[in-house]
Parts: structure tokens; sequence; C-alpha cells
């Protein structure tokens, strides 16, 4: 499976396009637009949730809810662009005047504005702003949500929820399952299961606001119902923990990645570290701790995947940082662009559904099938192989 995304954030649509979803998934908008609608909330958003209520329309590769195998589109409708159309058509403008007005030559410390005008030659950094803000990210939850159902069909849930914002850190809680965790990081603001420390995070989101400032954390998503051995140790770069690692910092913001107890692994000794080995006749192997989160050698072992991911804060203050003008060379306040104070989550939900792809895309690799219910089979028989083994 692969998808790409085009758009801009105030263009007149977000779309992504997905290849390779067997045949017979049953998928339908709302489904999407619930996932959507998660990845718009939580404390600490900016006024642009208010007038983007994003919901996809799926335009090609479904018929009569159910997948075709053909390339599916998904189109996300950017209600604003109404107040963008001189700014950000595609056709020529012929007023040159008010084209210059509008042009960004104060580049932002903490974007990618700067270096993609370096890189592509702008002078005018919003052709770079507009396509690496993290509005691209509604996409690739689109994406996420299909990804999502298709592991829902094989017994496979997923989940995430927010452990720190701001140095805030959550204490650890009890679930029964992910369906449990789900539920409770739903029923918080932050997406934080520990409600005292819900509290303080929403404390701490306001005076970040009130200051001008903004928050970064830490989020969670957890993984349940894989298959042992799922990914590969053969090749670099079939390795499923890598592919996820990859895909987690390639979103907006996102600067570091960590599974099971991740770095703190190096700090303890070895017998605190690695998850003895068991077996039953109704489990199968298993294990009696789940330290490595999920992974040994770049495959699965049948434990719940858990991955950590640090969100830097949003660099978009209303307070601004210093920055060089790229025409005049001289000092000034870098340019302000509506923004959140903090967006950890949104965020969550983002890692979330990324995750999500690169667990069923390799799911798909591994199991190989043109046809959901063939899929569904081969799963099933390597679940009763490895339980057997």
């Amino acid at each position: 499976m692969r998808y790409l995304t085009a758009g801009e954030s105030h263009g007149p649509q977000l779309t992504t396009i997905i290849e390779g979803v067997p045949a017979g998934l049953p998928i339908l908008s709302e489904e999407i637009n619930v996932e959507l609608r998660r990845r718009q909330g939580g404390y600490g958003r900016g006024r642009r949730m208010q007038i983007e209520k994003d919901t996809a329309q799926i335009t090609s590769g479904v018929r009569h809810g159910y997948t075709l195998g053909s390339p599916i589109a998904l189109v996300v409708e950017n209600k604003d662009f109404t107040h963008w159309t001189n700014i950000m058509g595609a056709e020529p403008l012929e007023n040159l005047e008010y084209e210059g007005k509008r042009s960004i030559t104060k580049p932002r410390p903490g974007h990618a504005d700067l270096n993609g005008a370096i890189k592509y030659g702008f002078r005018d950094v919003r052709n770079v702003l507009e396509r690496s803000s993290a509005r691209e990210t509604t996409v690739r939850v689109a994406a996420g949500a299909v990804a999502k159902k298709l592991l829902s069909e094989v017994g496979i849930t997923i989940a995430s929820h927010v452990i720190e914002i701001g140095g805030v850190k959550a204490k650890e809680m009890e679930y029964q399952n992910v369906a449990d965790l789900h539920k409770q990081a739903e029923d918080s603001e932050v997406r934080c299961i520990d409600q005292d420390a819900t509290e303080q995070m929403k404390q701490l989101i306001d005076e970040a606001k009130q200051n001008g400032d903004s928050l970064g954390g830490i989020v969670e998503v957890v993984v349940e119902g894989m298959p042992p051995g799922v990914g590969s140790y053969v090749h670099y770069d079939r390795k499923l923990d890598s592919k996820i690692a990859g895909a987690i910092v390639s979103i907006n913001a996102f600067k570091g990645v960590e599974f099971g107890i991740g770095f703190k692994a190096g700090s303890v000794p070895g017998s605190e570290v690695h998850d003895e080995i068991a077996f039953s006749e109704e489990k199968g192997y298993y294990r009696h701790s789940n330290n490595a989160g999920g992974f040994e050698g770049g495959m699965t072992t049948g434990m719940p995947i858990v991955v950590r991911a640090v969100m830097k804060p949003i660099p978009t203050l209303y307070k601004p940082l210093k920055t060089v003008d790229i025409e005049t060379k001289e000092i000034y306040e870098a340019s302000i662009e509506r923004s959140d104070s903090c967006a950890v989550p949104a965020a969550s939900v983002v890692a979330e559904h990324i995750v999500a792809w690169e667990v069923a895309k390799a799911i798909v690799e591994q199991f190989e099938s043109d046809q959901l219910d063939r899929l569904k089979g081969n799963i099933e028989e390597y679940r009763e192989y490895a339980r057997k083994f």
C-alpha cells in the first residue's frame, strides 16, 4: 500500500490517493470524518478549527460502500479558501502590487520557511509555508482512517493518548485494553487519561496562550492484536519498527521516537530490559513483560506495539522571535500566521493514524491478497501456525 498527498494550507482542497487497499473492505465517508473531527479537537487549538469543519469526499475506488481494489481518492475541501482566492489561486494575478503586499519575506524560526526558500529559490516564503503546514496531516489522517478500518477487519486495534504537555507528566494509569484506552482518552480535553494531569495541562496551555507562547509534549500510540513476526530482520529497510519511527518523525514538529521503555534501556541492566518468553497451549508464545514495546529484530513479538513520540512546541508565536528579512537582511520579528498554542492532543490523533498506516501496509505486504476475505484467511492461518509453533 502507498499514498500520496497534495494541496496547500489555504488552497482549494487537500487530496490523497491511496493504492493497494484490498477489494471488499467496507468503508464509509462518515467513518473517515469521525477521525478528521478527532484531529481538529483538543484543548489549545486555534480559531481555524472553528472555520474548517473537515469532511472527506470519496471520489474513486469505492462503490456502494466497498473498496474496489483500485486507487482510492479522498478530497477535503478548504472552506477558508474563499478568503484566499487571490493569494493562493493557480492563475496569474494581474495586480502585481497586491501580490507584492501579500508576500512574506520574514521566515519564522523553527519552521521550514528559510530552508525551503533557499532550496527552491523562492523570495516569497509563503510558497514554502503553505505546503509545509501541519494542515497537510488532514489527508494523512484520512488515509490512516482507511488503514484503521482494514486493521479492525483483521482483529488489530489501535489507540493514542497524551502522556506529557509542557513538563506536566501523566501518572501511569491502568486500562483494560486498547478500546478502554481510547474511551478514556476521548473523555479528556487534552486526550490524557490522568484526570489530575488533564487539569494541570489545561491550566498550562491557558498560561502559554496568554503569554503568546506555545507548548509541546509526548504522545503514546498502542496497537493490540498484531501476530508475531511481522516485519523483517533480513533487510534494514524492511524492519517495521524502523518504518514506524521514520513515519512518526515525518509528522510536522515531531523530533523523537521510542518503543517500550525506550531510552531508559540505556541506563538499566539487561536483566531489567529483555522480555522473558513463556508458552501456554491457549496463548502460544507470550512475554512476561513488554519492555521492547512489541518489537525484536525489526519484527513484532505478538505483544502490543507501544510507541511514544515527542512533539516540539509549535514555532509560530504571537510574541514572535527574531529573524532576518531575506530581501533587506535586516533584523525583524518573524511573520505571524494563525496558529495553536498547543496541538499535542491533535498530534496524538495524527500519530495514531500514521502508525495505523505503517502497520496496515506491513500486514498487506506480508499476507498479500487482493481480496479482503482472503487476506483475513491468510492472517488467521498464520496466527494458528504461530500459536502451535
